[in-house]
């Protein structure tokens, strides 16, 4: 629907502002897709550098755990806090400062330095990157009305995929060729490009409230002024507190944790895996590492057709997003549960590459539901909230399998992915039984 339908009166002027803003809201879109990808090449280099790290710094595996866990110590901090600014102060402004933030963080690290300066830089990248998804989620959909949030949510999502697709094998060659330290450089100067194309082009959303589906800025004055006092009566009626108690919010946010636990794995410890777990060497390690990326990719996207299919022909949003999220989990989770039982390392790989794969994709699911879930008003500090919890699995999972290599050797890397398979299945259950965004939302407007 434009907003053309809406007010069939409008001025021709008018009318083609609204076809122009889908075109923006796509190119927004794109650009939220490379900030994406920005921030999680940040992410994975020191998972891509591991065994180099280690040997420069001379780091054990629990050392080295406790490093990227680090990352995440102030991460959820900084979503929670910047996941409430942002529904107040502007999605662009706040997109801007942290891709600043990022480049800056990179620098004392680049420079020299050991573990305390590691860690140090590591803390200030993981507070200026935690509200990352959740702000780039807010701003993308408030392109788009509810029923066509799937694919935009989805395209942010991949852009995760898409900076360890791009960045593992060009990061690793530099690593391999040069130096760990000069891939941290390349990725503050890709920092610092993407902040200035996005403070030229970048632009906040045009739909405010879920209730009027027509954009902001379109029909009289009055109807702008009536749609603000409207989110301002959801804020004031509808408390955080209970939006945090619904059952939906609970088991997107459950179902969200286990699969960020995959995750961080991916991030931190699945180069490794590759090379000392399944004997791969480095410059195949930085290829097959790619693998489980592609096929969250791909599962995302297969997700967001099919959540937008079945929700165009009808079926209610528990069945469109927490029973496919929940099916996506368990085939995550069985393959997971079945790598330590097969033979052969081909078989291993696949079964990772799928494992990991569907037990990694539900930020889509969990970001579309919250964001039916919540009024307009308080969905940036609903999402905030949400990837805070969600992302303290990244806090303890490096650690945890840092503990298990150092205690146990390469079985310590295939414990890891059985207690990933074991975590998956509650995240399975918890979307199966408790999501249903129409009927909690129902709730919360009584």
């Amino acid at each position: 629907m434009t907003a053309s339908d809406i007010v069939p009166g409008r001025p021709s002027g008018a009318a083609k502002a609204a076809r122009g803003a889908g075109t923006r809201a796509w190119v927004v879109t794109g650009l939220l897709v490379v900030f994406m990808m920005v921030n999680f090449a940040d992410k994975s280099v020191l998972g891509l550098a591991a065994d180099e790290v280690m040997a420069d710094l001379g780091l054990t595996a629990t050392e080295f755990g406790l490093a990227n866990s680090a990352f995440f110590l102030l991460f959820s901090v900084a979503a929670i806090v910047v996941g409430m600014v942002a529904d107040r102060v502007s999605p662009k402004l706040l997109l801007l400062v942290m891709a600043l933030l990022w480049s800056v963080a990179q620098v004392p690290v680049a420079l020299g330095g050991g573990l305390a300066v590691l860690i140090a830089s590591r803390i200030v990248l993981g507070a200026a990157e935690g509200p990352a998804f959740p702000v780039a989620q807010q701003a993308a959909l408030a392109w788009f009305p509810n029923e066509r949030r799937n694919l935009p949510g989805a395209l942010v999502t991949i852009g995760v995929t898409l900076g360890v697709i791009v960045s593992a094998p060009t990061l690793s060659w530099i690593i391999q060729n040069h130096d760990w330290r000069i891939a941290l450089w390349v990725l503050a100067g890709v920092g610092l490009v993407w902040s200035a194309v996005w403070y030229l082009v970048g632009a906040d959303g045009r739909y405010s409230t879920d209730r009027d589906e027509g954009p902001e800025g379109s029909g009289s004055a009055a109807a702008a002024v009536a749609r603000r006092a409207a989110a301002a009566a959801d804020a004031a009626r509808i408390p955080y507190r209970r939006i945090y108690a619904s059952r939906t919010w609970i088991g997107a946010t459950l179902s969200y944790f286990v699969t960020y636990w995959v995750v961080a794995l991916m991030l931190v410890w699945l180069p490794s895996f590759l090379r000392n777990g399944l004997g791969y060497s480095a410059e195949a390690a930085s290829l097959i590492v790619i693998a489980p990326w592609a096929v969250g990719a791909v599962v995302l996207l297969a997700q967001a057709f099919l959540s937008g299919k079945l929700m165009s022909r009808g079926f209610s949003s528990r069945v469109a997003r927490g029973h496919v999220g929940g099916w996506t989990i368990t085939i995550g989770a069985a393959a997971c549960l079945a790598v330590p039982f097969v033979d052969g390392t081909t078989a291993q790989t696949i079964l990772v590459a799928i494992g990991f794969g569907f037990g990694g994709a539900y930020a889509t699911v969990a970001v579309t539901t919250i964001a039916e879930l919540a009024p307009a008003s308080r969905r940036g500090g609903s999402l905030g909230m949400m990837n805070a919890l969600v992302t303290t699995a990244g806090l303890v999972a490096p650690a945890v399998v840092g503990l298990l290599v150092d205690a146990q050797g390469n079985d310590g890397y295939f414990n890891a992915v059985l207690l990933s398979g074991g975590l998956l299945l509650v995240g399975a259950v918890a979307s199966f039984a408790l999501i249903d965004p129409a009927r909690d939302a129902a709730r919360l407007n009584r």
